[in-house]
């Protein structure tokens, strides 16, 4: 009874060890030639034994670029994705798949490809490495060059492929450069045009200006202060500024008679000379007789000074317009 225990545990002994090799994972690596002309190609033979209901694949190939390029030794081998695969049977729930990889090299020297690591599951199987020599072309200067595709179009050919590298990197940089030159030559032609950039402020009526100048000179308080000449000074230049921008009379280099003269002469204006007169009257006896005048008198200069350039200002287009239309129903009475 003893044996036969003994001889039912050998037996399943084996038994257990036969399965257990059956089912591991086996790769072996062979070379169609180990030697490569510089550019050519050859096939690399992978043969995997396994179990027919394993599934598994090549670590190295699933990390390929989408050119499905694989470099192995520096990158100076190429491996290609675009591979052959045939599954033999070999009995006994095992199967072997031999895989064809095309191989290329296009740098001359010895290379030893590395280990090709197959996973099944939680198996993981380790081929033999091989090694391959690449064979420079030697071309001299009479040879026939053979065994060469030609010159190719690129795919996906576009305009800009005419275009240097630097111009198209830098897109951004050139389009910068063009909007500058653009607006620089906007710049200069709107500079030419108007002799300023930016546009010019509309500068005030002559009405305006001594209006503000009125009120300016108020606002300084001068013969509040004692300074009684300075202000009529001040005064009267405002007035003949006026009289030189609003009716072209030169005032500035005319004396009071010439300018009471004058006004006397211009229609427009020959029916407001007595604020003017009043008003240079009293600034030449503070000016050059050095009187002092009354605190009214002041006053009353500067309300004549208003009511003058008041009284004189350009007439606005609506009330051009009402004149007209009253003169002309008094005309039809």
């Amino acid at each position: 009874m003893r044996r036969l225990l003994n001889l039912f545990l050998i037996i399943s002994a084996f038994v257990w060890s036969g399965s257990a090799y059956a089912q591991k994972v086996s790769v072996k690596a062979k070379l169609d030639s180990v030697q490569l002309l510089m550019g050519n190609m050859t096939l690399l033979h992978l043969e995997v034994v396994q179990n027919q209901d394993a599934t598994g694949g090549f670590e190295i190939f699933k990390g390929a670029a989408p050119d499905g390029v694989v470099g192995v030794c520096g990158d100076s081998v190429e491996l290609r994705t675009a591979f052959k695969r045939d599954t033999l049977d070999l009995g006994s729930r095992r199967i072997q798949i031999n895989y064809q990889v095309p191989v290329q090299a296009f740098d001359s020297g010895f290379y030893r490809l590395p280990e090709f690591i197959y996973v099944s599951g939680a198996d993981t199987a380790r081929s033999n490495r091989v090694t391959l020599k690449v064979v420079p072309v030697n071309v001299g200067e009479n040879d026939a060059i053979s065994d060469y595709a030609g010159v190719a179009e690129p795919e996906g050919k576009s305009i800009f492929d005419a275009l240097p590298d630097p111009l198209i990197e830098l897109w951004w940089l050139w389009l910068l450069i063009i909007i500058l030159a653009a607006i620089t030559i906007y710049g200069w032609q709107v500079y030419k045009k108007r002799g300023s950039i930016l546009p010019k402020k509309p500068e005030p009526t002559p009405y305006e200006a001594a209006m503000k100048a009125l009120n300016d000179l108020k606002a300084r308080q001068l013969w509040e202060r004692g300074m009684e000449r300075d202000y009529f000074t001040q005064l009267t230049d405002i007035l003949r500024v006026y009289l030189e921008k609003r009716f072209g009379i030169n005032a500035m280099e005319m004396t009071t008679h010439q300018i009471i003269s004058t006004l006397a002469d211009n229609a427009e204006v020959k029916e407001k000379r007595g604020y003017m007169r009043d008003i240079l009257d009293i600034a030449d006896f503070v000016k050059f007789a050095k009187v002092r005048p009354m605190p009214a008198d002041n006053i009353a200069s500067f309300e004549n000074a208003v009511r003058f350039v008041e009284e004189t200002r350009p007439a606005e287009p609506a009330e051009e317009n009402e004149q007209e239309d009253k003169s002309e129903k008094g005309g039809s009475k």
